[in-house]
């Protein structure tokens, strides 16, 4: 699957105004060097009806490629990418595909790093040791317009929104 665009099938979102309307899932582009961490993420999307994951890559210029050529609406993005950062590729993204929502998910917890990283225009950070109890909600709240930050980052107060 790595490297490869999934197919896109349509669900129903059933949130806000849009309860029972038949819409186009968000598509997401999972960005991740470590594989069995890349099958959790997709994995727990995979319960997540409004979603669909199509396509991951393993390293920050397959993340810029992949996001120019498949325009995602949100994309999961590790910091720690061999070749090139996820903090330099978000840069690059912002710039080719300004429309893509990014979510950091990362084992890095330095305040000055996930700052820099909301500062990109990074809509949510979820620490990868968090992933289980808050991927799926930094998912909901980005996708709803909301910012996330894991609650283990909370005693830190960041600036962006």
């Amino acid at each position: 699957m790595q490297g490869e665009p999934l197919p896109d099938a349509k669900r129903t979102r059933a949130t806000g105004k849009d309860r029972g309307v038949q819409m186009p899932p968000v598509r997401i582009l999972v960005v991740d060097d470590s594989g069995p961490f890349l099958r959790f993420i997709i994995s727990t999307l995979q319960t997540v009806p409004e979603v669909r994951v199509i396509c991951s890559a393993s390293d920050g210029f397959e993340a810029v490629q992949k996001a120019v050529e498949l325009r995602p609406d949100l994309i999961l993005l590790d910091i720690g990418l061999p070749g090139q950062n996820g903090i330099e590729a978000a840069r690059q993204i912002r710039r080719v595909a300004p429309e893509s929502r990014i979510i950091f998910v990362s084992q890095e917890s330095s305040a000055d790093v996930v700052e820099e990283a909301l500062s990109l225009g990074g809509r949510g950070y979820v620490l990868k040791t968090s992933a289980g109890s808050d991927l799926v909600a930094a998912v909901e709240a980005v996708i709803c317009g909301k910012q996330f930050v894991s609650s283990a980052l909370s005693p830190y107060t960041f600036t962006h929104s």
